[in-house]
């Protein structure tokens, strides 16, 4: 990623990386909760990203940005007008949507999401805003628990993939990997979920069910960071971050194609022929990731969402504080927190937190207020 020197809103001289492809986020949901954010951001020129390891922050400048791949539950806020879709048009930015849309509602184990209903409008409506094929459908994770059988799971995304048939061409899920997460486990526990990790013969069951309902549909199907292989099923690693998928829809960006490592003609009737030149691949994402090279600018404990069974996006209520309530690493009461979905979706939302709920570092806004504002309603803190 190239360097280039920035002057801050305080008009400091720093060093900032200066991606060309951003993930907004892998971390967290910048579209849900955070999009009025990033767009100030991104007027501004540059945000602040903090690494999860070590703590170190850095300069993210958007300077050469020519494409952002967006993450989310709830993607809605996109489509407000004058917003964040909008103001990328308007800079020339490209974009695409990872927009994961399951169905946990009767096991509540996304109890911070709106209805499938209202997600599943979003979905076509995004659809209708950006076009076919930018934004991909994912169910991701898979989970088995008492009560949630294969059978179910096939189930599930049949219900929503016979509405979301036309709208997309792409279904991407992962197989939920619950032990190499301790905290995952814990939250599961606490919550009395009983949930069992997927065995091969599990993971074949289901690519069966999948390749057989899909006949209709005709969907690409890809496993997300998976290392089962299931070629045989025609089901292939995907990468999110893809490569295809920008030489397939923003070809004409030659900035970005000169980015990615491929040489893109076309010839007198429009087709393409594509020569890549150099390999990608994002070094810093696990080896059975498929994903090119981008820069993440999300920071994880941030996402209000409340999904029992999620990796380090889940927010950690031992660590995590808003700010007027107590120092950071004190101790806390432990609250439960209900409340209307501030979407106007009408979901009903549950969840907990320690005198508040999410230390949000650079992610002020209104979302995480509203959760701290409704814990401080409580008056137990």
């Amino acid at each position: 990623m190239e360097k280039i020197t920035i002057n801050t809103d305080d008009g400091i001289s720093v060093e900032a990386g200066a991606p060309v492809i951003v993930s907004a986020s892998r971390a967290t949901d910048i579209p849900a909760f955070y999009a009025d954010w990033f767009q100030e951001r991104l007027h501004k020129g540059y945000s602040v990203w903090k690494n999860p390891f070590n703590g170190v922050k850095s300069y993210v400048a958007y300077d050469k940005t020519r494409l952002i791949v967006f993450w989310s539950k709830n993607p809605t806020p996109l489509l407000k007008t004058g917003g964040l879709l909008d103001y990328l048009d308007n800079r020339g930015i490209n974009s695409y949507i990872q927009f994961t849309l399951n169905d946990y509602y009767e096991e509540k184990l996304e109890m911070g999401v709106p209805s499938l209903s209202y997600r599943m409008d979003t979905f076509k409506r995004l659809v209708d805003r950006l076009g076919y094929g930018k934004v991909i459908w994912r169910f991701d994770p898979l989970i088995l628990a008492k009560g949630l059988i294969v059978d179910d799971l096939l189930e599930k995304i049949y219900n929503i993939g016979v509405k979301l048939n036309g709208y997309t061409e792409k279904l991407v899920f992962s197989f939920a990997d619950i032990s190499s997460y301790k905290k995952v486990q814990n939250n599961l526990y606490k919550n009395n979920i009983q949930y069992r990790e997927f065995s091969q013969e599990d993971m074949i069951e289901f690519a069966t069910g999948l390749v057989d309902m899909n006949k209709d549909w005709k969907l690409e199907l890809a496993t997300c960071a998976e290392k089962i292989d299931l070629d045989m099923f025609g089901i292939k690693h995907n990468k999110c971050i893809d490569d295809e998928l920008m030489i397939k829809y923003f070809s004409d960006d030659m900035l970005l194609m000169n980015h990615i490592g491929v040489e893109v003609t076309k010839d007198i009737f429009g087709e393409i022929s594509v020569e890549y030149k150099k390999n990608k691949k994002d070094k810093g994402q696990r080896k059975v990731c498929g994903c090119i090279d981008s820069k993440d600018i999300g920071e994880y404990n941030t996402c209000p969402h409340l999904c029992e069974y999620h990796r380090p996006c889940y927010p950690s209520h031992d660590r995590q504080w808003c700010s007027g309530h107590g120092p950071p690493g004190g101790k806390g009461r432990v609250h439960r927190v209900y409340g209307a979905h501030p979407d106007g979706s009408g979901t009903k939302v549950r969840g907990e937190s320690r005198c508040s709920m999410w230390n949000i570092g650079s992610f002020s806004f209104e979302w995480a207020e509203w959760a701290c504002a409704l814990v401080r309603g409580l008056n137990r803190c």
